[in-house]
């Protein structure tokens, strides 16, 4: 028994979930051998259980199919999330987390970041779903490889799509390719109540949601709908996505929902020949703002070419080039967010009730010019101003 013999027996034993091998996600540590004796180290990145018992098993056949006499697997996985402790209304509450991912502008990678964030705390063990609230711009299906796939209905609800280990749902996977929608506010707002009810969601740990662009009537029927664990800002360097960006982390303070930091997109540049970073866009712009606002940039994510092909192809760069410097600097950035959301719940969670409206169903309370300073109050609005 060698220590490639057991590396090429293990490489059969896929990760839950993935598509991928234990050996090639280089979860294998600690190998020892003693005659037909092998034991060795998983160390996995969920705490569920059978996720665990079920290495175990498939571990012991194939290397007992190899000739090993005597197995040991130890396994090393994280703790169990942490309940939420968030209080108010939540149309959705067999999610414990919600992750608002939000930017001031357009074009600033938004959507990317949504789903390699996602894909990252998925590979840190939690459960995860993704949707894509970007009623506009629905590109997430294209980025994930679902763009042809149509999610199944199951009564009056229906299923999300399964890709890379989370659940996904989106507008681009209920309508027809290229399809417009020519959308006033409360048709917005009405959407992003059914992809929080009616979807069926399953007992997730956290649900990240790609936002549309800017401040308006679907970031304020999210806070009112559910209370939003905390809030993610992504931005460029250049001054004029800074400015925008800045709107979006005084949304965040307004609607009270806690920043979880900021990843500031297309910083530098990674020449796919040298490996080489370049400052082309300027890097570490969003430093200021940070601290404007008392919270952290968590990334600094490069222009890398392999971002834009997977995201094209529909192969994220966190799941199929984890080794990448992109990659790694995504899975720190979810780390880190991940810490943030168990602080929050270790101190209350977050509480929603001061944003409810106080406008008629179906009013936008911010559109209607009579917001008042002091939620809830006789001069009606959302309590944003």
């Amino acid at each position: 028994m060698t220590e490639e013999i057991v590396k090429s027996a293990l490489s059969k034993v896929i990760y839950p979930g993935f598509t991928k091998d234990i050996v090639t996600f280089g979860f294998v540590k600690d190998i020892v051998i003693n005659g037909d004796d092998v034991s060795f180290t998983v160390d996995i990145t969920s705490s569920a259980p059978e996720v665990a018992a079920q290495i175990v098993e498939e571990a012991e056949k194939e290397l007992q199919l190899a000739g090993a006499k005597k197995v040991t697997v130890n396994i090393k996985a994280p703790v169990m999330p942490r309940e939420s402790s968030s209080r108010g209304k939540n149309i959705a509450p067999q999610i414990k987390n919600f992750l608002m991912v939000s930017s001031g502008k357009g074009g600033v990678g938004k959507s990317t970041t949504s789903v390699n964030i996602a894909i990252a705390l998925a590979q840190q063990g939690k459960k995860v779903g993704l949707l894509d609230a970007d009623i506009y711009g629905p590109n997430i299906p294209r980025m994930l490889g679902i763009a042809d796939v149509k999610p199944e209905v199951n009564g009056n609800k229906v299923l999300p799509i399964k890709a890379y280990g989370i659940e996904v749902m989106s507008m681009g996977s209920l309508m027809e390719e290229g399809q417009s929608l020519i959308w006033r506010g409360a048709m917005i707002m009405k959407a992003i109540e059914q992809f929080l009810r009616d979807i069926l969601w399953s007992e997730l740990d956290v649900l990240v949601i790609d936002m549309p662009p800017g401040t308006g009537d679907a970031q304020l029927t999210l806070a009112q709908s559910v209370p939003v664990t905390a809030g993610l800002t992504v931005t460029t360097p250049q001054g004029v996505s800074l400015d925008d960006s800045r709107r979006s982390l005084d949304m965040f303070k307004k609607l009270n929902i806690p920043i979880a930091g900021i990843i500031e997109n297309m910083s530098g540049f990674i020449a796919p020949d040298t490996g080489v970073e370049y400052d082309i866009f300027g890097k570490g712009t969003s430093e200021p703002m940070a601290k404007e606002f008392d919270t952290k940039v968590i990334a600094e994510i490069p222009i890398e070419p392999a971002i834009r092909t997977g995201g094209d192809e529909g192969k994220p760069i966190t799941f199929i080039a984890p080794t990448s410097e992109s990659a790694k600097r995504y899975m720190k950035a979810a780390e880190s967010i991940w810490e943030t959301i168990e602080e929050i719940n270790a101190n209350g969670g977050v509480d929603n009730e001061a944003v409810q409206p106080t406008t008629p169903p179906g009013v936008s309370a911010c559109s209607t010019g009579g917001a008042s300073s002091a939620p809830q109050s006789s001069g009606g609005g959302c309590g944003c101003s």
